[in-house]
């Protein structure tokens, strides 16, 4: 649709400084009212007349660069909104890629769940464990079928933007994501982040509806000279061309006060204009900054999970496994180890979750989308 805006706002360019159509027009003088149309050949005089306006003072060339400014504004919103698209689309699939790898790591928790249940059921039938081992690792499981449907859910809403936005229907089906998305940032600080700011199509619009103002406020000035109109005639008289005539009409300055009015009309939209380039510039920063601080919070603390607190957390559980089979340890410390192990793996998927958004919402700033 902003494609096609942009088309409708170009093809504006050219009639905003075309002449404005001549005007043709042709009078009857001497007419008897009894009898208005006379017969052919009586003695009648006609009056052919063709006017022409000619704005002066470079209004033609005012009017054609402004008209150029708003569809290289308009353009530039589709582009804004091309980017802010593709965006979406990248933090959609990046929300339904993790929605998958999340239930996942429940279904192996479950099933981890499941095992210790079997081994707690043994020790019970041995006579070496309490029976609410069993029934505690029964209600876990339980506990985490409840996070597996909320998971679930997120999938299935992830499914649906991911398709809206693709301008699908929202039931359409979609692959399983194979793999994680690879969202590369390009800049290496937030400073060299927010540089990217000043050429962001959303600002450049502005920039060019506040050069279009501009423009127009030199155009308002020179309304103050008035235009000319050029016309040639002829007469008439019976059949025969009786005499010629050439016009100069000039337009008389007399509204002043509306002129004024028109002018600062003018002004005030060129600041208004401004105004917004600047609001919108500190808008495209401050989504800039906060999608770089999301970023490098997520990735900082998924490494931490993904380098320190995973091996950490599987040593720990196999150690209270080994333990707990020899009756060492009891079910509960068995149980908070499994809790802690898997639980840093689900955590290392919601800080990837994080990062891939950050990283999608910084890239829509520096432009770097595919």
């Amino acid at each position: 649709a902003m494609g096609l805006e942009t088309q409708a706002a170009e093809a504006r360019i050219l009639p905003a400084g075309a002449l404005p159509d001549p005007m043709a027009s042709m009078g009857f003088r001497g007419l008897d009212p009894d009898r208005p149309w006379r017969t052919v050949g009586a003695e009648r005089e006609i009056n052919y007349a063709v006017r022409q306006r000619f704005p002066l003072w470079g209004k033609r060339d005012l009017a054609r660069t402004a008209a150029s400014q708003d569809a290289v504004a308009i353009g530039l919103d589709r582009v804004t909104a091309t980017r802010g698209l593709l965006s979406d689309a990248e933090a959609a699939y990046a929300r339904y890629w993790h929605a998958d790898q999340a239930i996942d790591v429940l279904d192996r928790r479950i099933a981890l769940l499941r095992q210790i249940e079997e081994i707690a059921g043994v020790r019970y039938a041995l006579g070496r464990a309490a029976q609410q081992d069993a029934i505690r690792a029964q209600v876990e499981q339980t506990t985490l079928q409840r996070e597996r449907i909320e998971r679930l859910a997120a999938k299935q809403e992830a499914a649906a933007t991911l398709n809206a936005v693709l301008g699908r229907r929202s039931d359409a089906p979609l692959a399983a994501p194979d793999e994680a998305p690879h969202l590369a940032v390009r800049s290496a600080s937030l400073a060299e982040a927010l540089d990217a700011a000043d050429t962001h199509p959303a600002v450049r619009s502005q920039q060019a509806r506040a050069e279009a103002a501009r423009t127009n406020v030199v155009l308002q000035r020179r309304n103050r000279f008035p235009d000319i109109t050029v016309g040639v005639g002829a007469m008439q008289l019976g059949n025969g061309i009786q005499s010629t005539e050439l016009m100069l009409e000039v337009e008389i300055p007399f509204q002043q006060r509306a002129r004024r009015e028109r002018e600062r009309e003018s002004r005030l939209l060129e600041e208004a204009a401004l105004a917004r380039r600047d609001a919108t510039l500190r808008a495209v920063e401050e989504r800039g900054a906060s999608a770089w601080s999301q970023w490098t919070s997520a990735r900082e603390r998924r490494q931490l999970i993904q380098n320190t607190l995973l091996p950490q957390a599987d040593a720990t559980w196999q150690s209270a496994l080994a333990s707990y089979q020899v009756g060492e340890v009891d079910f509960g410390t068995l149980l908070e180890a499994l809790n802690e192990w898997q639980g840093a793996d689900l955590a290392r998927v919601d800080a990837l979750r994080d990062e891939l958004l950050g990283a999608a919402a910084v890239r829509a700033i520096e432009g770097d989308i595919r």
